[in-house]
């Protein structure tokens, strides 16, 4: 096949998508794009395409599929490993989504607001104590997602700095072995905890188990702070008891959940600050309107589109936009792009925090749309908001071009993000 271009590519801007995508958005909303392995793949920068193909039941989630597209080497030894929710297919992506989805019903989340907005409270007295200037990401963009996550699933958050790190090794290593590294370390740790659970409910060894709980000290087992009751608490009492979910499975589930409750929040977080920070008129507009704010996420949501690249393979043939995607070909779906389609939004580069953006594709579409999605509004919601109040006179403590930004590769964010406030 002739050459195509490199996805993925990567951003020049923070909150712009690659500029090498705009050329092949503009030529058709489906295009043939080369990955890092020499192989190539269909892109997607089409909204109306984009949807079609996200509720096509020939397109395939399945990871461990020989032909599924990969968009670095860091995922090579992840084929031989079955990922919850995002890596697979009805049945069995339906059963995972049903047992979860009480938990990240809107009501349920709603219910959560006094305590996240607590957790953002005791954040901020924290950065207002040690005073300008602060690195934004370390100190509230990170921990405010990464304490409610590990509150939902019932994680100690002792642990945090272990599978703070753990993540950023499966998501951001350069290589296979450092990212499976990664995978393991939490999928250990994981599996540890799960085991201790089970031994504090006193369970025993569930049907389905693939290996018995270990003998924790008494101590452990009595003691609620080592392991705070949470999702994997009903999972086990309500799911592992009766042996319609194993041992495996349930870290699995875990697993995903712990690594994407935190890293993309805390990514639109900052990157979300960040951009506001850089427009100064829809910043203000913010500040005098304190309920423009859930627009305004929804609006962020779709002009940074962080996880850039969703990832599928088509089992049989499929028609679109006038191309043939052949079975076993991979599709990768670019969202900054797709969410920037002037065919579905009116001056679609322009950050509008008025704009009514619901109908974006940042949380993905069809039946593997992203399940705490509404946490992450509330989550965005609140930290921004009363970032905002809190600080009104936030601004950035370095130039904007000397922000580190992420690669290409992962999901797109800062690696840091120095403020200050007070007299200039």
């Amino acid at each position: 096949m002739a050459q195509a271009a490199p996805f993925p590519q990567d951003r020049t801007c923070p909150y712009h998508p690659p500029t090498g995508y705009r050329p092949l958005s503009a030529r058709a909303p489906l295009n043939r794009v080369t990955l890092y392995d020499d192989s190539q793949a269909w892109l997607v920068t089409g909204h109306a395409e984009a949807q079609a193909l996200l509720t096509d039941p020939r397109l395939s989630a399945d990871r461990q599929n020989p032909a599924f597209p990969l968009t670095a080497p860091r995922f090579e030894l992840s084929r031989h490993v079955q990922t919850a929710l995002l890596g697979v297919d009805d049945p069995l992506h339906n059963k995972q989504r049903r047992m979860l989805i009480p938990t990240f019903g809107v009501k349920r989340v709603a219910a959560m607001r006094p305590r996240v907005q607590r957790v953002v409270d005791e954040l901020l007295d924290a950065v207002e104590a040690e005073g300008p200037p602060v690195e934004l990401v370390s100190a509230f963009a990170l921990p405010v997602p990464s304490v409610v996550i590990c509150e939902l699933l019932g994680v100690p958050y002792a642990d945090h700095e272990f599978f703070e790190g753990a993540s950023r090794r499966l998501l951001r290593s350069e290589t296979p072995e450092e990212a499976e590294a990664g995978r393991r370390e939490l999928t250990d740790y994981l599996g540890e905890l799960v085991d201790r659970k089970r031994k504090t409910a006193d369970a025993g060894a569930f049907p389905g188990a693939d290996s018995p709980a270990p003998e924790w000290p008494r101590e452990a087992r009595e003691t609620r702070r080592d392991t705070p009751e949470g999702l994997l608490d009903e999972l086990i009492r309500e799911r592992l008891a009766d042996g319609s979910l194993d041992r495996d499975e349930l870290v699995r589930v875990a697993l995903i959940l712990l690594v994407a409750g935190h890293e993309t929040t805390a990514n639109m977080i900052s990157l979300g600050m960040f951009t506001l920070l850089e427009h100064p008129d829809q910043l203000a507009a913010l500040r005098a309107e304190p309920d423009l704010t859930r627009d305004a996420v929804e609006e962020l949501l779709r002009f940074l589109s962080i996880a850039d690249g969703l990832l599928r393979v088509a089992t049989e043939d499929i028609e679109v936009a006038g191309q043939t995607i052949r079975a076993h070909e991979g599709v990768v779906l670019a969202a900054s792009t797709i969410n920037r389609d002037t065919a579905v939004y009116a001056d679609a580069d322009r950050l509008d925090v008025r704009r009514s953006a619901r109908h974006h594709l940042a949380f993905g579409f069809g039946i593997h749309q992203c399940l705490g999605q509404n946490l992450a509004r509330l989550e965005l919601d609140i930290a921004l908001r009363t970032l905002l109040a809190r600080i009104p006179d936030l601004r950035l403590a370095v130039p904007a071009d000397a922000i580190r930004m992420k690669p290409g590769d992962t999901i797109q964010g800062l690696r840091e993000l120095p403020v200050t406030w007070g007299p200039r």
